[in-house]
């Protein structure tokens, strides 16, 4: 008999439990995407260092221009002409402008810019200016980007594109991020084979250890792939040895439900502490969770739906507080497109299509059994149906996950 939990005590019991062991090192910029930030950086200059036009035009002081217009332009005497790259070694004096570069620097005493596309050159060094501006209109100040202790980027995070030009921008080219943490994948039961043999009647390829070896991979994990276990207890005992030796976490596929060959907790409990085993969910009921040397040892429903869902609900969220990694879950509000039965009492997750329709984002569950691991593939999402609802009735609003992470 499994004594259930419901998710939100697991998710609890995992903040509670477990905490950061992903250790810091420094990284160069160009090696530091996707990992995640280990230190709060602050920038320590300005940038730009340097007020700055953002067209091509004629640097002015505001007031030169209030009231004109192109039937009655400003005439302003070009003083000078910043080239890009340079710095503007002179100061802009009233009833003056001068000639800058998008990008290019502003000569003290400029406040604006106005755009070539509102001016004349009569060609005899003056400049008709038709169209007024205010002050700071077409300029990037100092510092308007970051300035001397201002946090750019806060710990946690997942470094991305954006964040990789940031850095080049402050100059840090040496960036502090967690070391990545190495899981433990091993797969459980006699019916098992290798991906890349055929099976016999009454066996099945191995879908579990590719997939979590994917889902890992693809959240900044490194794996080591432990192979297949039959369900023999020496053996499972000795390779979950090894695994939670070499590793920071484990997960083992299979042998989480209660029979007769199922060893993965009692081999939990003779190594560790067993700390749930069985969730109020569909699917994945049967799912262990457990500490040997402090580390977490996932038991995972050999069924590769519910291991799916147990990985994404509560293996990633684990991985986010290991890493310290900040952990964000984008939703899509949107319409069901057919009624659903729920087994009440236990939370259910639903794999879905979302298609657009007249102005709304429809939700198409995928009808689907625990086992067929290939109608995952299409989804382009999931929701959830509380454990005290019986069901949702057609066109009821879902919350439908799309992503997990930063």
């Amino acid at each position: 008999m499994l004594y259930v939990k419901t998710p939100e005590e697991v998710l609890d019991l995992i903040q509670n439990t477990f905490s950061a062991v992903a250790d810091v090192e420094y990284v160069p910029l160009a090696s530091a995407i996707g990992r995640v930030l280990a230190e709060d950086i602050a920038a320590e200059e300005y940038v730009p260092d340097f007020n700055r036009s953002t067209v091509d035009g004629y640097a002015v002081h505001a007031r030169d221009t209030f009231g004109c217009s192109e039937a009655i332009p400003a005439m302003l005497p070009v003083a000078g002409e910043v080239l890009m790259g340079q710095a503007a070694d002179f100061v802009l004096q009233m009833d003056a402008c001068c000639i800058v570069p998008t990008g290019g620097a502003l000569p003290e005493g400029a406040d604006s810019v106005v755009m070539v596309e509102y001016t004349e050159n009569f060609g005899d060094g003056l400049i008709g200016i038709g169209k007024s501006v205010a002050p700071g209109d077409n300029v990037i100040f100092r510092g308007d980007d970051v300035y001397p202790g201002k946090v750019v980027l806060q710990k946690g995070r997942v470094l991305g594109a954006q964040d990789i030009g940031a850095l080049a921008a402050i100059g840090k080219v040496s960036v502090p991020v967690r070391k990545k943490l190495l899981a433990g994948i091993i797969s459980t039961g006699d019916e098992l084979v290798p991906a890349e043999e055929q099976p016999k009647h009454g066996q099945v390829r191995d879908v579990n250890s590719y997939m979590l070896s994917a889902m890992m991979e693809a959240f900044g994990v490194q794996t080591i792939n432990y192979g297949i276990v039959i369900d023999d207890t020496a053996l499972l005992s000795e390779k979950m040895a090894q695994a939670v030796t070499e590793c920071d976490l484990v997960l083992i596929s299979g042998g989480s439900s209660v029979g007769v060959k199922d060893a993965t907790c009692s081999m939990i409990e003779s190594m560790g502490e067993l700390l749930v085993h069985g969730i109020a969910m569909k699917p994945g009921k049967p799912t262990i969770l457990g500490k040997v040397q402090e580390k977490p040892v996932f038991g995972l429903p050999g069924h590769p739906v519910a291991a799916y869902f147990v990985a994404k609900l509560f293996v990633l969220p684990l991985v986010g507080i290991l890493m310290e990694r900040t952990m964000t879950q984008y939703t899509v509000t949107a319409v069901l497109s057919e009624s659903l039965s729920a087994n009440q009492g236990r939370a259910q997750y639903q794999c879905c299509h979302l298609a657009q329709q007249d102005g709304q984002v429809i939700a198409y569950p995928i009808r689907s059994k625990s086992g067929l691991i290939t109608t995952l593939a299409g989804a382009d999402g999931y929701f959830s149906i509380a454990r005290d609802c019986e069901g949702l009735p057609k066109g009821a609003q879902v919350q439908v996950v799309v992503s997990i992470g930063e």
